[in-house]
């Protein structure tokens, strides 16, 4: 199982990434836990500044606008 976290304050282009994640993860078939990490705080603990930010099993991937599905495909496959 994937653990994956979508890091950002709520605001839409978080929300459409976290849309992203989802929908790529079920298309892919994989098992994933997927979180919304909305905390300054714990953001600041993966160096995001910019969001949104994915982290995937402990490692960012991702911060600052909305991914390339292709990006978010291989990153998922990984």
């Amino acid at each position: 199982m994937k653990n994956i976290k979508v890091l950002g304050p709520g605001c839409k282009r978080c929300q459409t990434t976290e849309d992203m994640v989802k929908a790529a993860a079920a298309a892919l078939g994989i098992e994933a836990s997927i979180e919304k990490i909305t905390d300054y705080a714990e953001m600041a603990k993966y160096g995001i500044v910019s969001t949104p930010g994915i982290v995937i099993d402990g490692k960012v991937v991702h911060a600052g606008g909305l991914p390339k599905e292709d990006d978010l495909t291989r990153w998922l496959q990984a």
